[in-house]
Formats: structure tokens, sequence, C-alpha cells
């Protein structure tokens, strides 16, 4: 396993690449603003929320698929602890 951090902002950003495996990846918010994820037309009104400051959440992401993320206004720090080679 290897841990990334990634800063998201109110423009959707992809925080996990594409791979032709599936994965399981642990997503942890730093702060206390609520991001969502979804794929890159995620809105803060469609895109699944996390919980602020909360403990990680374990999400399975498809084959061929990428995970993004963005906040309502601010930056807010997320921590993505990814399988080795994803």
């Amino acid at each position: 396993m290897r841990a990334i951090t990634k800063s998201v902002t109110s423009t959707a950003s992809k925080v996990v690449d594409a791979e032709p495996v599936n994965r399981e990846v642990y997503i942890h918010v730093i702060g206390n603003n609520i991001v969502y994820l979804g794929n890159s037309a995620i809105t803060t009104a469609a895109g699944f929320p996390t919980e602020k400051n909360g403990v990680p959440l374990l999400i399975t992401i498809p084959i061929n698929e990428t995970l993004w993320a963005r906040t309502v206004s601010a930056t807010e720090d997320i921590r993505i602890l990814l399988p080795d080679g994803a």
C-alpha cells in the first residue's frame, strides 16, 4: 500500500487514475470541509459527500474508472491509501 495527499478545490480534480484492475482505496479528509466524490462531471449537488474530519472511507474503484473530488468553496487536503502499483 502507498499513501498520497491531494489538494481538492471547488473545481473537479482527478484524485485516483484509472487502472485495469478493481482497487479498494481509503479516503480520509484531513480538515473540516465536505469533499464530494464522483466522476469528472461531479457537482456538490450530485456528488457523494464525505464526513467532515471523519474516519477514513473505504471505496472500491472499478476497472478503468477514475475518482474525482471537489469542495463547495474551500481547499481541502485528502489522504488516499492505494494498493501498490495503483
